[in-house]
């Protein structure tokens, strides 16, 4: 990529169990994993799930919190997941993860109409959550 704008890059999650968190968010919210094998393997720290070509999920075991020593109270960050995460789709990618949330039990929130995003007023959304309590938010713009 030569596009040098500023861009998300990665979002770091903490999550209980890495495998399951990957498995979640391959099966029911439909992202690729990345590095499971190599994470089960003692590979690698931390598998890590793909949203678009240049933005991942990186699923940070709890345990990893005593290692997390780049500032003051960082450790002390484990279990506090951030407000929300919010996804931007095309319509029919929004219709079929609310559906595929649905087929997985993963309860989601009435869809709200008309809400101010990065790219302007948003279509429809509506909020789910991971296995470990982070909120997500889906979103569509027209």
């Amino acid at each position: 990529m030569t596009d040098h704008t500023t861009r998300l890059d990665h979002v770091v999650l903490w999550v209980r169990d890495p495998v399951a968190a990957a498995e979640f968010y391959a099966t029911a919210v439909g992202l690729e994993p990345l590095r499971v094998t190599g994470f089960v393997a003692g590979e690698v720290s931390f598998p890590s799930v793909r949203v678009n070509e240049e933005t991942i999920l990186d699923l940070a075991p709890l345990t990893m919190a005593e290692r997390m020593t780049m500032l003051p109270g960082a450790p002390e960050s484990a279990g506090h997941p951030v407000n929300h995460v919010c996804l931007s789709l095309p319509s029919d990618a929004f219709d079929a993860l609310r559906a595929r949330l649905r087929e997985h039990d993963v309860p989601v929130s009435e869809i709200a109409h008309d809400s101010y995003g990065a790219r302007g007023t948003a279509r429809r959304s509506f909020y789910f959550r991971d296995p470990d309590g982070n909120v997500f938010e889906a979103r569509h713009y027209a």
